[in-house]
């Protein structure tokens, strides 16, 4: 009987649904400059399970080929490690990014063109509100940490700050921007589309998106997945080892990358005066922070239904 109600609470249905959407959020705002996917990521509180997944992923997959060559013993020890990649969050949301990023580019493109003050705006707020994630999960603060937040703040604010730049589009520049951005990817507080768009290959990238150049994207995948492998396992070595300083430097390249979503700023990324004659900005950033309270809100109210449902299982 334990047995059954333990099988039903885990709920795949209700969980693959809810990765798509989580996904889905992820690879819309990656298409927006100035906004992390890995800020996404802890607003839905899947940050360090998606880490700990795309490590063990990465792992797996290398000893299973390694196995190829070193034999029985190595190919187990692949197969074992992708059995602890949590398959319902990690396909789900990569499926997700992907219908995101395909259905939202054209979008986005209108929007960031169009309305970018309330882009901005919305995405500000948003990603004000995440500041509380690392924060909390940091656990007690001390006076060194906000002196480690202060200085990764800069370091972001500093780099988010920079005019753009027009790179030459060849295959090397193409893998080499597409390794960082997918860096950025996975680091709250520094957005993968802001680098391209910083190193000027956001609008060549977009466009690959939108037309379906398939040689474009094929050099684009090779670099994000080699930058993708070094920053996921350099990551989930940090937070097993050093979980407190990393979301105290996560909070401070947060709070550095909100320098780029100000709302308020000319193509040359230098701020300006508000319009007084409009409140729209305004709202945009309380429905921005809005929606990760309520995010939130949902998160714990699912965390404890779970932990309700396993203790009665118990």
């Amino acid at each position: 009987m334990k047995n059954e109600i333990a099988q039903k609470s885990r709920r795949p249905l209700p969980e693959i649904a809810a990765n798509l959407v989580r996904g889905g959020l992820i690879g819309a705002v990656e298409t927006m400059p100035g906004v992390s996917g890995g800020t996404v990521a802890l607003a839905v509180m899947i940050y360090e399970r998606l880490i700990a997944s795309a490590s063990s992923l990465i792992v797996g997959v290398y000893q299973v080929l390694a196995g190829i060559a070193r034999g029985a013993a190595a190919r187990r020890e692949g197969v074992s490690r992708l059995r602890q990649v949590d398959w319902l969050l990690v396909v789900p949301l990569l499926g997700g990014m992907i219908a995101g990023i395909l259905l939202m580019s054209q979008v986005m493109e209108d929007l960031s063109a169009n309305h970018p003050v309330l882009m901005r705006a919305a995405f500000f707020g948003m990603v004000l509100v995440s500041l509380l994630i690392p924060i909390r999960l940091a656990g007690r603060w001390r006076r060194r940490d906000t002196a480690y937040a202060v200085l990764a703040a800069l370091i972001a604010g500093i780099g988010v700050s920079l005019p753009p730049q027009t790179l030459e589009v060849t295959p090397l520049t193409i893998i080499a921007c597409a390794a960082v951005a997918v860096c950025a990817l996975a680091l709250p507080g520094l957005s993968g589309s802001f680098l391209l768009l910083a190193l000027g290959l956001y609008e060549p990238t977009l466009a690959a998106v939108n037309n379906r150049e398939l040689g474009y994207l094929g050099l684009f995948m090779v670099g994000a997945v080699v930058g993708g492998v070094v920053i996921v396992l350099g990551l989930r070595k940090l937070l097993a080892v050093r979980h407190h300083l990393t979301m105290v430097v996560i909070t401070g390249l947060m709070a550095g990358g909100l320098r780029a979503l100000w709302p308020w700023q000319d193509e040359s990324r230098n701020v300006v005066a508000a319009d007084p004659a409009t409140l729209l900005p305004v709202v945009a950033l309380a429905l921005g922070g809005a929606l990760i309270v309520g995010l939130g809100v949902w998160a714990e109210l699912r965390a404890t239904v779970k932990a309700t449902v396993k203790q009665d299982a118990a």
